[in-house]
């Protein structure tokens, strides 16, 4: 049907515009290319708020030389088919109902053109714009579908389908209406705009940029921090990789929150919107910030005692404005001593750049009666002592990718080692070695829109033993992570999907196996196993190759400005093994079990699970608590 081009000269429907002006005063940047059914074309002139629709004049005579709206020449009739009653009433044309409808005449043109199925599509996108403009929501929706049944490669009725849909509270439906116009046509920055503004109110600004960005938006005048932080001001300008002046760029947005987590600063922080002129916006950055001992007194109460009556963890933040950050851990266990410390900083105040040195003793005492086979009696026993150090680069080239190498030097002693068989004795060999580590992080897929993400992590090393009979050694390890927000704002749902392997490749000692289950220095989580058994580390499986998968979702149950409160099921399965036979699972583990995160002043984790062990049947319960990591 030839009729695409001629709804395009249809002027822009001024009726649902009106009466949504409040809704949209968050977002004056909008206002000049308002959506006809949404918002007002304040201070326009018919002709020119319609540049969007109209491809040439817009005058009469223009129209009538379209197809669809050329006068037809009327054939002679005689004087008894003039004077019959049963001859139809003449349409009214376009003109006509151009004019009808800038009078403000809505009935006049309600009662001209009448539902029908056989009017012209033009007739519905008048009836449904004059029903609009009398509030009467879910008739003129009824008429903007029967365009679109008539003519359903016309965007135009899609577009308006959608301002009804975002004034009957529908945003769902709207954006969903504005994807299907632009799947149309691609280019229509009329619709792109909208369907921005669309996100841009429910906070989701990365799909609002992302959209907005299509048509060169939005235009950024100022910048502002509030409240300001105590950053030096070179190391926060440079945090930032989008100008003050131009325009915000999505990546750019991207690379300025990797950095911001780079300088280990912001557990909180976000970027708000602000219109300051017609299509142009000031940039609010709104953030805690991380400043010698914590972001407040109580941040660092909780954060110094978090894993009381076992270890306090000392930090301070940004010494001297620097971004130079201290963090150490002192745990008191008879059966797990361990101090570490490690200090960051930022190199040649680059944010992009930071090195980290840390340092790490440990003195633990280990059960391996339920986890070692290579003893003629069970190792119940064993103590180990190890010192680590270890210097750190990391590198945040994007919002994208971000890399890191690392040196580790470690020194471990094994005692009351008895009853070892021979080939098993390499695991508790005294001795040193150096390692050298590299990881890289990349967001493989990022669908704002849908708020799901699934990034990759690759990491790797070699070294060498320095004891005798050990030698050479290597580690390959891989992940891959799912999160979605099902929900179109807030947390509420989230689904989280995580895939680990990792093989160790040639001789290892005791501290280099991998260990599924749940222990304070362990992030391998199978949460219906105990990493320990009486205060004694061991009691987890324990080998060289390992597959693991953790799922989980959180429903929110509470939430305020010190603390939020999300509780959901999980299921952990996981396969250990290890060359040697020594170590590892003898069969595939599955845990399913529940779990409880609370954040505390937005900047301290703390979980609590049980989780139970489907082949053993016994259950797990731990606690931890943590820093917040900026993605949480």
């Amino acid at each position: 049907m030839k009729g695409l081009q001629p709804l395009k000269h249809v002027p822009g429907g001024f009726a649902i515009a009106s009466s949504l002006w409040p809704l949209f005063s968050k977002v004056q940047g909008i206002h000049a290319e308002a959506c006809a059914t949404c918002l007002p074309l304040e201070g326009r002139s018919a002709p020119s708020a319609l540049a969007r629709f109209t491809q040439g004049p817009t005058s009469v005579s223009a129209l009538s030389a379209l197809k669809l709206f050329r006068p037809r020449k009327p054939r002679r009739q005689t004087n008894a088919a003039k004077k019959s009653p049963q001859s139809p009433p003449a349409r009214p044309s376009l003109s006509r109902l151009r004019q009808l409808f800038s009078e403000g005449r809505y009935q006049e043109i309600l009662a001209e053109v009448p539902a029908s199925k056989d009017a012209p599509p033009y007739f519905d996108l008048y009836r449904g714009l004059s029903l609009a403009k009398l509030n009467r929501w879910e008739a003129a929706e009824a008429a903007f579908e029967a365009g679109h049944a008539k003519q359903p490669g016309n965007e135009r009725f899609l577009v308006e389908l959608a301002g009804v849909d975002f004034r009957l509270h529908r945003a769902s439906r709207a954006k969903a209406d504005l994807r299907a116009a632009l799947a149309l046509r691609p280019g229509d920055s009329y619709a792109r705009n909208f369907l921005a503004a669309l996100y841009f109110l429910e906070g989701n600004l990365e799909a609002a940029l992302e959209n907005w960005n299509r048509i060169g938006q939005p235009r950024i005048t100022a910048l502002h921090l509030l409240p300001q932080p105590r950053l030096r001001n070179s190391l926060l300008e440079r945090a930032f990789a989008f100008p003050p002046l131009g325009t915000l760029r999505l990546a750019d947005l991207r690379a300025t929150e990797a950095r911001l987590a780079n300088l280990g600063l912001f557990p909180r922080c976000r970027f708000d919107l602000v219109p300051s002129a017609p299509g142009a916006y000031a940039v609010d950055f709104l953030s805690t910030e991380r400043a010698g001992w914590g972001a407040g007194k109580l941040d660092a109460l909780a954060s110094l005692f978090r894993d009381i009556p076992v270890a306090v963890t000392p930090e301070y933040y940004n010494l001297a404005g620097a971004a130079v950050n201290f963090r150490s851990y002192f745990r008191w266990d008879d059966n797990k001593r361990r101090v570490w410390a490690r200090v960051s900083l930022p190199l040649g105040q680059d944010p992009r750049w930071r090195f980290t040195l840390y340092a790490d003793a440990r003195n633990e005492n280990w059960n391996l009666s339920r986890t070692f086979l290579g003893a003629s009696q069970p190792l119940a026993g064993l103590n180990m002592q190890r010192i680590e150090l270890s210097p750190e680069l990391r590198w945040v080239p994007s919002g994208r990718w971000t890399s890191q190498a690392r040196v580790v030097y470690a020194y471990r002693r094994f005692r009351d080692v008895q009853d070892v068989l021979p080939q098993a004795a390499g695991f508790f060999t005294d001795g040193g070695s150096l390692e050298y580590r590299l990881r890289t992080d990349v967001a493989l897929l990022r669908v704002p829109d849908r708020r799901l993400t699934l990034g990759a992590s690759a990491r790797g090393g070699f070294g060498k033993e320095f004891a005798r009979g050990l030698g050479a050694f290597g580690r390959l390890e891989g992940s891959a992570r799912l999160r979605w927000f099902p929900r179109a704002t807030g947390d509420d749902y989230e689904t989280s999907l995580r895939l680990r392997a990792g093989r160790f490749f040639g001789s290892a000692t005791l501290d280099q196996l991998y260990q599924l289950g749940v222990e304070r220095d362990n992030d391998l989580w199978m949460r219906g196993i105990s990493g320990t058994h009486d205060g004694r580390k061991g009691h987890a499986p324990l080998g060289r190759e390992f597959l693991l998968w953790n799922w989980e979702t959180y429903k929110t149950i509470f939430s305020s400005w010190y603390v939020n409160v999300q509780l959901g099921p999980f299921t952990d399965i996981g396969r250990l093994r290890d060359p040697s036979g020594d170590f590892g699972s003898r069969y595939w583990l599955w845990d399913p079990g529940l779990e409880c995160k609370f954040r505390l002043f937005g900047d301290v984790v703390v979980r609590v699970s049980y989780g139970r062990d489907l082949h053993s049947g016994s259950g797990a319960f731990y606690e931890t608590a943590s820093r917040a990591a900026p993605s949480e």
